[in-house]
C-alpha cells in the first residue's frame, strides 16, 4: 500500500492502527479475487455458496475477536468494524457473514457454557458451521414480547413449537439462537423469553420458503418452522428468563454495526455518482458541472461525512463498554434514513441508466432500502429515543 495513503487513512480515523489497517488490506485482496469476480452470479443465484465461507476461515476472517483457546485470534472490535466495512463496500448481499461474526458469535462468546464455546466457536471461526439468530415471527416483529414460539420442559429437553421469519443465514444456517417463551405466563412478559441453541437435523426443525426479497439477493433469507423438536437443556443459552435482558444487550452492537454497513454503503453511492456525473456528458459539458448536480452531491457529501463522524464517535465509547442505547438509537435511524434517501438521488442522477442493473448504484437502491426496518425499525429507534428523554 502507498504508505501517504495509510498514514492518511490512520489519522484520519485514529481508532485504526498499523494491525486493522494491514488487515483490512489483506482482506481487500481476498475481496477482489475470491468475491467480486463472482458476486453477480451470487445474487442471480440467490444464495453464497458454502465455499466462501470456508474460504474466509481459512483465512482468519470470520469472527477475529473469537479467544485463541477457541480457534480464533482474539482481536478487537475494530477488526471486526473493518470486515464489516469491507463486505459492505461489495453489496448488502453478504450481510450474513457479518451477523454471523459480529452479531451472533457474541452471545456465544458472551453467554455461552465453556461446553457451548468449546462446541461451537471452532466451527464458527472456520466457516464449518454458519450461525442465525432467530427473533422475528409472522405476528412479531420489533415488539419481541410478544412472540408465540414456546419451549416447555419436559425432563431434560425443551419442546419448541413455533415459526420464525425473515432470518438472514436461514437456508445455509447449522446453528441457529431462537428467542423462544419458556415461561408464557411470566409478568412482565419478557421476563419469560429464555435464547435456545437449535441445530441443523434436529427432529421436527425445517425450513420453509427462501423467501423473494427486493434486494440484498445473494443473502439468504428463510421461515423457520418448528415442530416439537426436542432440544437438549444444555442447549439453553444463559439462564432462563433472561433472553430479553440477553438480546437488549446485544441489540446495542447490532445496530452499530447496521449505521456501519449504511454509512459504507452511502460512501460508495456518493463515489460511485461522483465518477459517473465526472465522465457523462449533456449539454456539450460532463453533467457534474451543472448547478443541481453540485448542489446535490455536496449536500450528500456533507450528509456522510456527518454520520461518519457520529459513528466513529460511538464506535470508539462502545469499545470503552459505555452505555450508549440513545445514541446508537439515533444513529440507526439516521444513518439508515440517510441513506436510503440518497439512493434516490444518486440514482437520478445516473439517468437511465441508474435503472440499469449492470450498474452498481441499481443493486445499491435495492439493498438499501431495508436498513430502516431491521435490527428494529426506525420507528422503534425514535420510540427508544424519545423514552430516554423523559417523555
Amino acid at each position: 500500500m502507498n504508505k501517504t495513503l495509510a498514514k492518511s487513512r490512520k489519522e484520519s480515523r485514529t481508532f485504526f492502527n498499523d494491525d486493522h489497517i494491514m488487515f483490512r488490506d489483506s482482506l481487500r485482496k481476498f475481496v477482489e479475487k475470491e468475491i467480486d469476480p463472482y458476486f453477480t452470479q451470487w445474487e442471480n443465484d440467490r444464495i453464497v455458496p458454502r465455499e466462501l465461507w470456508l474460504k474466509l476461515g481459512s483465512q482468519g476472517f470470520l469472527c477475529p475477536s473469537v479467544e485463541e483457546k477457541y480457534g480464533g485470534t482474539g482481536l478487537d472490535f475494530i477488526f471486526d468494524i473493518v470486515l464489516s466495512e469491507e463486505l459492505s463496500k461489495v453489496g448488502g448481499g453478504l450481510s450474513g457473514i457479518g451477523l454471523h461474526s459480529n452479531v451472533v458469535t457474541p452471545y456465544i462468546t458472551s453467554f455461552g457454557t465453556e461446553e457451548q464455546k468449546m462446541k461451537y466457536l471452532p466451527k464458527f471461526v472456520s466457516g464449518e458451521w454458519i450461525s442465525a439468530i432467530a427473533m422475528t415471527e409472522p405476528g412479531a416483529g420489533s415488539d419481541l414480547q410478544k412472540m408465540t414460539t414456546t419451549a416447555v420442559k419436559d425432563g431434560s429437553d425443551y419442546i419448541v413449537n413455533g415459526q420464525k421469519t425473515f432470518i438472514t443465514n436461514g437456508i445455509l444456517s447449522d446453528v441457529i439462537i431462537i428467542a423462544c417463551k419458556t415461561d408464557p405466563k411470566a409478568v412482565p412478559a419478557h421476563n419469560g423469553v429464555s435464547l435456545l441453541i437449535i441445530e441443523r437435523g434436529m427432529e421436527g426443525f425445517s425450513r420453509g420458503r427462501k423467501l423473494d426479497k427486493v434486494g440484498m439477493h445473494s443473502q439468504d433469507t428463510a421461515e423457520l418452522i418448528f415442530e416439537n423438536v426436542r432440544v437438549p437443556a444444555e442447549n439453553l443459552l444463559g439462564e432462563e428468563g433472561k433472553g430479553f435482558l440477553y438480546l437488549m444487550q446485544k441489540l446495542q452492537q447490532e445496530r452499530l454495526l447496521t449505521a456501519v454497513g449504511a454509512i459504507t454503503a452511502a460512501k460508495d453511492m456518493l463515489d460511485l455518482t461522483l465518477q459517473y456525473v465526472k465522465e457523462r456528458e449533456a449539454f456539450g459539458k460532463p453533467i457534474g458541472k451543472f448547478q443541481n448536480t453540485q448542489f446535490t452531491l455536496a449536500e450528500i457529501a456533507t450528509q456522510v461525512k456527518i454520520g461518519q463522524t457520529f459513528v466513529d464517535d460511538l464506535i470508539l465509547r462502545h469499545l470503552e463498554g459505555q452505555d450508549l442505547v440513545t445514541e446508537v438509537s439515533m444513529a440507526k435511524w439516521w444513518t439508515t434514513d440517510m441513506a436510503r434517501k440518497i439512493s434516490v438521488e444518486c440514482m437520478q442522477l445516473h439517468g437511465g441508466y441508474g435503472y440499469m442493473e449492470e450498474y452498481k448504484i441499481a443493486r445499491r437502491f435495492r439493498d438499501i432500502a431495508v436498513t430502516p426496518i431491521f435490527a428494529g425499525s426506525n420507528e422503534i429507534m425514535k420510540v427508544i429515543i424519545a423514552k430516554n428523554l423523559g417523555l
